[in-house]
């Protein structure tokens, strides 16, 4: 079976490399040239553990290639991928479908004989119509089924989820086009993952809904810890303890500043935009797309009050800019938010992160951007963790103490104990635990 995989962003890449190493012909294809001599190099475009290896492995095997040409991708394929960005659209929230249309027009003129055209994008209910009609628009000979099968890849720990996914969510009532998928995901079959035959909409709306409801639990807990700092108590507890409970579970149950990411935002507020255009908004979803944006402008204040409640003319570190470890992706990270409003209050800022600098310079201005962690901490005011990459987590506390001007952390992913930090002599303040008495 040979498929072409459209967009070579995060996930057509990772889709497309883990398809060849189930033993799939794929075929990669995007209108950056320069990207795709960059692949033919082995030079991946994006930071995601083992992928570099993952696709030199099936390039070297005859599996996996990249191209330019998408009509000689499409003409070959049984079936063709749409995995082409959907951003949130400027001025009204909704999801930019401009990409994914595109790709449909070009999938329909370069066609030859049956074809599955799959959307992997992340996209809002009906899109899969719209893809339809423009596919039967361009060709009205065709022979295709359009399907829907979103990805549920988490950034860092991809190529696992792919591999080892909690479960396959396929969105066709075409028996010919489920026989097609049932191939491509035949692997999958043989471990016995769950894997889920649903309508074309129904399909599209569980991409939306997962999301959702995971950043739900994130702004949930967010906000528990805001009350646990008021009242003495301590987030961490909580969330173990209501986490215990099978019908809740405890992940996305981790206090921090603020979910980000290439996903959550733009997902949480596509389906709130969406549920307006049907007249059923979604009020949770709604209050916590709000919440979530009041709190990554918080956590600034958080660290003005660690300082004694200025900032002007004091030097700030930060260790880590990705909206989360193990990426080098930038969007919407906290940290966007909260170096911009340090540095406007008056603040130097010196920073780094093992992999997204390169990115958040083009991002974050005014930054000295340092080689390792501790340059950042040197002659600094105070230390600031917003990223959790695990060479933050074992930092040498006595280096730290002796680099800082004062010994001032604020750890807003709770990373470190705060009675060895006590012990350590740092003032310490963390998310969701009230600061040890001495």
């Amino acid at each position: 079976m040979r498929i072409a995989m459209i967009g070579t962003g995060y996930v057509g890449l990772v889709s497309g490399a883990c398809f060849s190493e189930f033993g799939t012909n794929v075929v990669c294809v995007d209108k950056d040239e320069t990207k795709i001599n960059k692949l033919h190099e082995n030079i991946m475009p994006i930071f995601e553990p083992g992928l570099d290896k993952l696709v030199e492995n099936n390039v070297s095997g005859g599996r996996l290639e990249f191209t330019t040409d998408l009509k000689e991708a499409v003409q070959s394929a049984d079936a063709v991928f749409i995995a082409v960005g959907t951003p949130t659209r400027r001025g009204d929230g909704h999801a930019d479908l401009s990409y994914v249309y595109g790709a449909a027009k070009e999938i329909a003129e370069a066609m030859d004989g049956y074809t599955v055209v799959v959307t992997k994008s992340t996209v809002p209910v009906g899109t899969g119509d719209e893809v339809e009609r423009i596919i039967r628009e361009t060709r009205p000979d065709a022979d295709f089924d359009v399907v829907s099968n979103p990805e549920f890849l988490r950034e860092g720990s991809a190529i696992e989820d792919f591999m080892r996914p909690d479960r396959v969510v396929i969105g066709t009532e075409s028996e010919r086009a489920q026989e097609v998928m049932r191939q491509l995901y035949r692997p999958l079959f043989l471990i016995e993952t769950p894997i889920l035959f649903t309508q074309r909409r129904t399909s599209e709306l569980i991409k939306y809904a997962a999301n959702t409801f995971l950043a739900a639990k994130i702004t949930f807990i967010n906000e528990i810890a805001d009350l646990c700092e008021e009242v003495g108590a301590d987030v961490q507890a909580v969330s173990k303890g209501i986490g215990l409970d099978g019908r809740i579970g405890k992940k996305f149950l981790h206090a921090g500043p603020g979910y980000g990411g290439s996903c959550f935002p733009k997902d949480t507020l596509a389906l709130v935009k969406t549920a307006q255009q049907y007249g059923r908004p979604l009020k949770i979803i709604e209050t916590v797309v709000d919440v979530n944006e009041q709190r990554k402008k918080q956590m600034a204040e958080k660290v003005i009050k660690a300082c004694g409640g200025s900032v002007d003319g004091k030097k700030i570190a930060v260790l880590g800019v990705a909206f989360k470890p193990n990426t080098d992706d930038m969007r919407d990270s906290p940290s966007l938010d909260i170096i911009p409003a340090l540095q406007e209050a008056g603040a130097s800022v010196a920073a780094f992160d093992p992999e997204a600098m390169g990115e958040a310079k083009e991002m974050l201005s005014g930054v000295d951007w340092k080689e390792n962690s501790y340059d950042t901490m040197d002659n600094a005011d105070a230390l600031v963790l917003i990223t959790e990459w695990n060479e933050f987590r074992m930092l040498d506390l006595d280096r730290v103490k002796g680099l800082l001007n004062a010994p001032v952390m604020v750890d807003l992913r709770n990373v470190y104990n705060r009675q060895e930090m006590k012990d350590a002599g740092f003032d310490y303040t963390c998310i969701g635990r009230p600061k040890l008495e001495d």
